[in-house]
């Protein structure tokens, strides 16, 4: 049984990965022609464009994962069907469980690189794209120019208007609260390096209300205990290019603050539930192929599998939006799909013959 196991994890697997070239082919493609207008602006030519969309593949390929898995198990078991070896198991006694654990032994190992790609190599991909393209079209690093971060930490309220990198900010002003939530004091800081454990601010200027008077204090220099400049880097970060452990920490500080972390928590569940999702659409394509499929053609399950594919794309992705719209708990917008993928996929199995 374990060889048998292998020859249907190594027949998914091959598929898999021919259908993730052609798919990740033609999505580069598509993008290499939304992004050919921008040639020209600044240093951004083709050399760097091309250094663009390479570094962006990462993210396309963990975008279309579900799908390729699908369609590479469906591709697969397919060859299978059509020399008539999976009939031959059957007759041999080999149960559509033991062949449903068979494509998800596969599945697991489709699901690890899953995880590798959203926790590591994407947000990476993803933050080396951006920043080459920042540094080709506007000669300068994300965050700076007039991109303006706000921030929030306990009664502090950080308004940064260049954000040179996590550790240099410039043209900063600090809102100080007090109990009542009136503006206790103002800071306005020319510059500021983070060293050692503490902000190094110069070029300060205090202005101080108190009940009746103001008062203006103008430093030279001064310390500064707080904003944690790695939270500052994952606040700048769109939700893609962060990791799961990079999320975890976004949404703790947020929460910690009183902000409003729902988009980073679905996020943060989007990606947990990733993994679960490609396992449970190549269960899916088990019943297909052995059912309505079996005597078809890879031309017909290839269009069933695109179908089913972009299917529960656009199941997920409404699922995801009206759950941000009705403020559905993160947890249950992310798995509900997947779930329910799971539960058909069961379904089929157990109504396949």
């Amino acid at each position: 049984m374990k060889h048998l196991d292998r020859y249907v994890m190594a027949h998914v697997l091959g598929m898999t990965a021919v259908t993730a070239l052609a798919l990740l082919a033609i999505q580069t493609f598509i993008a290499y022609i939304a992004e050919i207008d921008e040639v020209g602006q600044g240093d951004f030519g083709y050399l760097a464009l091309g250094q663009y969309i390479v570094l962006q593949m990462p993210l396309g390929l963990n975008t279309l994962l579900p799908i390729i898995a699908m369609l590479g198990t469906m591709l697969g078991l397919g060859i299978l069907a059509g020399q008539g070896e999976l009939t031959a198991m059957r007759a041999a006694g080999v149960s559509l469980l033991r062949l449903g654990t068979a494509t998800l032994s596969a599945g697991l190992v489709l699901a690890v690189l899953s995880v590798a790609l959203s926790d590591w190599i994407a947000p990476t991909g993803q933050q080396w794209a951006e920043a080459l393209k920042s540094e080709k079209r506007y000669g300068v690093t994300p965050g700076v120019g007039g991109q303006t971060v706000w921030l929030r930490e306990g009664p502090h309220f950080y308004r940064i208007q260049r954000l040179l990198d996590q550790r240099h900010i410039e043209a900063t002003t600090i809102y100080e609260l007090n109990e009542r939530g009136a503006v206790k004091r103002i800071l306005e800081v020319g510059s500021g390096r983070y060293q050692g454990d503490e902000w190094a601010f110069e070029d300060v200027q205090i202005t101080a209300f108190e009940t009746q008077a103001a008062s203006l204090d103008q430093r030279p220099s001064m310390s500064w205990d707080g904003l944690d400049p790695e939270v500052l880097q994952l606040f700048v970060l769109e939700s893609q290019s962060l990791s799961t452990k990079g999320l975890m920490r976004l949404v703790a500080y947020m929460q910690a603050n009183d902000l409003d972390a729902l988009d980073y928590r679905l996020a943060m569940w989007r990606k947990l539930v990733a993994p679960f999702t490609v396992m449970a659409m190549m269960l899916l394509a088990v019943p297909f192929v052995l059912g309505p499929l079996r005597d078809s053609g890879a031309g017909q399950r290839l269009l069933v599998g695109i179908l089913l594919g972009l299917g529960f794309y656009l199941f997920n992705e409404v699922t995801v939006s009206i759950g941000q719209l009705y403020q559905w708990p993160p947890a249950a917008t992310a798995a509900g799909p997947t779930i329910a993928v799971m539960l058909l996929a069961l379904w089929r199995l157990s109504r396949a013959r």
